[in-house]
């Protein structure tokens, strides 16, 4: 992956990023940090759908706002705890 193909995976992250604070109704808790969630989220997701052959783009979104939603709620599990 190129210096082209790594920052259009960021930009990608945060927008999939804000997409799932939206849905988990995170408070507005940030942009910085919601991208670095959605990052994480959209990385876990791709995976996921690679594990299972995911075909199409459309699915590939839905998994990586999945997986965005999934980050957002462990952090919030975890950082509930403290």
């Amino acid at each position: 992956m190129g210096i082209i193909g790594f920052i259009i995976w960021l930009v990608i992250g945060a927008i999939i990023g804000a997409i799932a604070g939206k849905i988990m109704d995170d408070g507005h808790k940030g942009f910085l940090k919601n991208a670095i969630l959605g990052i994480v989220g959209s990385t876990i997701g791709t995976f996921a759908g690679s594990l299972i052959h995911a075909r199409g783009n459309l699915l590939h979104l839905v998994l990586s706002v999945a997986g965005a939603c999934l980050v957002i709620w462990i952090v919030r599990q975890i950082s509930n705890k403290k």
